[in-house]
């Protein structure tokens, strides 16, 4: 009794173990499986359906529920036997580096919820790729929650960065996928190089743009040749546009697209001469005088010794900004882009 009480006891079963079985019967409301000397095994009501496509003598593999019935059949899952299966291939796939193909199944505001073979993990927003970057101007918290709804079912290639079965932790990168391509295509990118891209976030200080899943950025001081206040005027999520590369810095690029457009402050400039009386419009006012609007694409410097008033006054005290005045241009420098203008009569 004893010999047969301890053989027993190397036949018992571990909570999660593993099993391979024979399916012996499909019924709506079980499924029952031969475990060999083991016993038989059930599936519980909840998986039937999960399972119902099975066929009797089809060989299966099972994992350990616990106890056995009442009927003396030992609880098993088909589901909980597939989920660990995807543990154990999560955990190669992430000590490999090697990428997987999944698709979001919801979205929150802190990122998206996958499954992968009956593993559920997450992907937060910072691990997203640059096209795929919920960027709002606002900070709407409801507005990023649509963007990343958008991606719902959307196929992906991520990495697995993160995998903790015991505190049923798993996490995506989107990201590091784009890093390891992006690296390879940013070889192929030089400055001076003009690139094509989509604009994927438009921000008080310029635009992001997407150049074939590379991020780049276009200062708002590079968007046009006229003097940008409000980026959004010129660029909006989704234009396409032409760029040129201006400095690449870790696996960014800085892009111009006011560079690859003829520069108007030559031509509009063209036809000026000293002596020439111009209207303009007063921009901005400093200390040492005021800035003055004469073409769309110019602007031109009144010094604080070219306002007349022989008195030393502030410019604040003489010019208001969007004043409109007449004025005498007495320079005109073409190398540094500068024209100089007097309000003395």
């Amino acid at each position: 009794m004893d010999e047969l009480l301890a053989g027993q006891e190397i036949n018992a079963f571990e909570e999660g173990e593993l099993i391979n079985g024979t399916v012996l019967s499909v019924k709506k409301s079980e499924i029952l499986v031969d475990l060999g000397a083991h016993g038989v095994g059930i599936i519980p009501r909840n998986e039937v359906a999960f399972s119902r496509d099975l066929t009797v003598g089809e060989a299966v593999q099972a994992s350990i529920l616990g106890e056995e019935t009442e009927n003396g059949y030992q609880l098993i899952s088909f589901r909980k036997a597939a989920k660990d299966r995807g543990w154990d291939e999560l955990l190669i796939k992430k000590n490999e580096g090697s990428t997987i193909e999944v698709a979001p199944f919801d979205a929150n505001r802190g990122g998206l919820l996958i499954e992968y073979n009956g593993v559920r993990g997450f992907m937060p927003v910072s691990q997203l790729a640059i096209e795929h970057y919920p960027r709002s101007t606002s900070g709407d918290r409801t507005e990023i929650v649509q963007k990343l709804s958008a991606l719902i079912g959307k196929p992906m290639t991520v990495k697995v960065i993160d995998v903790d079965k015991k505190n049923n932790k798993l996490i995506f990168s989107e990201r590091d996928t784009a890093k390891t391509i992006s690296a390879e295509k940013l070889e192929g990118i030089a400055v001076g190089d003009e690139v094509e891209g989509v604009v994927t976030g438009v921000v008080d200080f310029g635009a992001f743009v997407n150049v074939d899943g590379i991020e780049g950025l276009v200062h708002i001081s590079e968007v046009s040749w006229e003097r940008v206040l409000d980026v959004n005027k010129y660029l909006k999520n989704g234009d396409k546009v032409r760029a040129k590369v201006i400095s690449v810095d870790n696996g960014r690029l800085s892009l111009s697209i006011k560079q690859t457009l003829p520069d108007p402050w030559l031509s509009e400039t063209a036809h000026f001469k000293k002596g020439d009386e111009v209207e303009g419009t007063i921009t901005r006012i400093t200390p040492f005088g005021a800035f003055v609007q004469i073409t769309p694409s110019v602007e031109a410097l009144v010094h604080i010794t070219e306002m007349g008033t022989g008195k030393n006054d502030a410019p604040e005290k003489i010019f208001a900004l969007g004043d409109k005045k007449k004025f005498t241009v007495i320079d005109i420098d073409l190398a540094s882009r500068k024209i100089a203008l007097s309000l003395k009569k």
